[in-house]
């Protein structure tokens, strides 16, 4: 029996649910701020090979977010997270319905002083090499993603997530942010 090392990841499986989020976004003449409640949840689906050269244990993963005012989703995400063990790298590869596709890289962060923390830190350029942005043309043209960065700090069943897509976007850089607390239900 072939037992799956998700790493750092294993503390994500589960279902989060977080009530307290912020999402920053632009405007044509500014910014609006929606406050948002979201479900995300994470499933093991085992290790993956590559090329036969990497083997990778991953999570799928979907995430819902709803208006806190009117309960409308306004975003809805799916996805990959991936721990090569041989490496120490993780990769958050994801999908929105706008036409965006990331492929996010990073990994543990040092957390000696906090030792019941675990932080993972990725990141995506439209031009990197080491992860990356795919858009389609209408993206490319009115609202280009130039940069991803994310970072989870996990305690216990308390997640806690920041994340940045800089945006070229109304004839202006935009940074479009979220930030929300969940807390494991199962």
């Amino acid at each position: 029996m072939n037992t799956v090392n998700y790493g750092p990841l294993k503390q994500l499986i589960g279902t989060w649910k977080g009530d307290k989020g912020t999402d920053i976004a632009p405007e044509p003449n500014g910014e609006e701020n929606n406050p948002y409640f979201e479900t995300i949840t994470f499933e093991a689906i085992g290790d993956v090979g590559n090329a036969k050269a990497q083997t990778l244990a991953v999570l799928h993963y979907k995430q819902i977010v709803q208006r806190a005012e009117s309960g409308d989703v306004f975003h809805h995400q799916v996805g990959y997270w991936s721990w090569d063990a041989d490496t120490g790298v993780i990769t958050h590869s994801f999908v929105i319905p706008r036409g965006v596709g990331v492929v996010a890289c990073g990994r543990v962060l040092d957390t000696d002083d906090e030792p019941n923390l675990t932080m993972i830190s990725v990141s995506a350029e439209d031009t990197g090499f080491d992860g990356g942005i795919a858009q389609s043309s209408f993206m490319q043209k009115k609202a280009r993603t130039t940069a991803f960065t994310q970072t989870l700090t996990l305690d216990g069943d308390t997640l806690k997530y920041e994340q940045s897509m800089m945006l070229d976007i109304y004839s202006k850089t935009f940074d479009h942010s979220d930030i929300n607390t969940l807390v494991r239900q199962s």
